[in-house]
């Protein structure tokens, strides 16, 4: 089959760009059926800030509390109620071993 340039419009930014017919060949090789709705720069932008710390979302807020098992500091992605036990990510790790057996 044979592609031509053509030219889109980012919906981020409204700018004009171009899927080049060599971006249509490799989007066709993986099977993906629809066009690119932003621009390069839209697409670089998007991406580094989903990758940004390692992960695909924001960095969460992390909670201070004291580990139930060793006593040792817990950072934690949740907020800690009263009366629930919170364990340190070692600790956490037993905790799921023990589990499991």
């Amino acid at each position: 089959m044979s592609y031509d340039d053509r030219t889109l419009e980012c919906v981020e930014c409204g700018a004009p760009f171009t899927f080049t017919a060599s971006e249509q060949e490799f989007f066709a090789s993986k099977g993906f059926t629809n066009d690119p709705k932003r621009c390069p720069a839209c697409r670089s932008s998007r991406r580094s800030g989903r990758m940004g710390d390692g992960g695909y979302r924001e960095r969460r807020q992390m909670y201070s509390a004291v580990c139930a098992e060793c006593g040792n500091e817990a950072l934690i992605p949740f907020e800690p109620r009263d009366g629930r036990p919170v364990y340190c990510s070692e600790c956490f790790a037993k905790q799921r071993r023990y589990a499991s057996t």
